[in-house]
């Protein structure tokens, strides 16, 4: 028996490296049986079959997990963003800092093309808001040293709509990658998608990224019954504010006497951060409704 991390899932078969080699395996049944997927990401143990082959027999305990894209153990989200073609909404940001948070896991904002747009609003809302901010280039290679350091040693998943340059600020980081990259529709103003599964790649500066396919992966699974009773907590802004409302039950949407509108109209929260947890409130409004039906 071995351990090992599993780097990438594709076909059925799971790539585990164990640190002496990566054995291409294939779960035990048993985790069909329990409804339990091995992800890309888990430190797994596994049975040796020799020529390079083996059986996952058991998931060790996860620190965290995503059900799209399907991953585990994840120590930050890298959300990549661009105000260049394509530009981000801040809203696909803002969703998936709500989901990283209510996972136990830290978000990094990385604004990339800053050498054709410097995504000044981008960068003032994010930093506002608490997030570590870069502004980087993968074409000239801007903010790449800054970013080494903040990516070391921890275990990142890097997503962000397609064409905003996942794959590219890889290639830049450690050329021996090469891994495909789309051009950018104009018509569209999106990317061709690239990234058809989730992969877990080792830089030569130590750190291990996950690249994944775009937001459009961060499906509606996530945005379950528990993000809607936790999610003003997971707008890190509003940490103060919680629990200073006039009405215990304060949903902060339109209730006289609320700490978090009061702190949106004194200037200490960013109006588009708030403007997306109304969006995200509106979406989860009528989960429990549905499953309460249900029972």
């Amino acid at each position: 028996m071995a351990e090992g991390r599993i780097q990438k899932a594709l076909s059925g078969f799971y790539y585990v490296d164990t640190g002496a080699e990566v054995l291409t395996c294939r779960a035990r049944g048993k985790f069909r049986k329990e409804g339990l997927s091995p992800l890309v990401g888990d430190r797994v143990t596994v049975r040796e079959l020799g020529n390079g082959e083996g059986f996952v027999e058991s998931i060790l305990p996860r620190k965290n997990a995503f059900e799209r894209p399907a991953v585990a153990n994840i120590d930050q989200l890298v959300v990549i963003g661009s105000a260049a073609i394509p530009k981000t909404d801040p809203f696909l940001i803002d969703r998936i800092a709500a989901i990283a948070a209510l996972k136990g896991c830290e978000v990094m904002v990385l604004l990339n093309k800053c050498d054709l747009d410097p995504a000044e609003e981008l960068y003032r809302i994010y930093t506002a808001a608490g997030f570590p901010t870069l502004r980087i280039s993968a074409e000239t290679g801007e903010g790449l040293e800054e970013l080494i350091p903040l990516i070391t040693g921890k275990l990142s998943a890097f997503t962000g709509n397609s064409g905003v340059g996942k794959s590219s600020i890889l290639n830049a980081l450690d050329p021996a990658f090469q891994l495909k990259t789309g051009e950018i529709s104009t018509a569209l103003g999106r990317g061709r998608h690239t990234t058809r599964h989730v992969e877990l790649f080792r830089l030569s500066c130590g750190a291990e990224i996950m690249d994944s396919p775009g937001f459009s992966s961060f499906e509606t699974e996530e945005l379950n019954l528990e993000l809607k009773h936790r999610l003003p907590e997971t707008f890190r802004e509003f940490a103060p504010y919680l629990g200073e409302c006039q009405f215990l039950d304060c949903s902060h949407t339109k209730e006289k006497g609320c700490a978090v509108r009061e702190a949106l109209e004194a200037g200490k929260i960013q109006p588009s951060r708030y403007q997306s947890y109304l969006r995200l409130f509106e979406e989860l409004k009528p989960l429990r409704e549905w499953q309460e039906k249900r029972k």
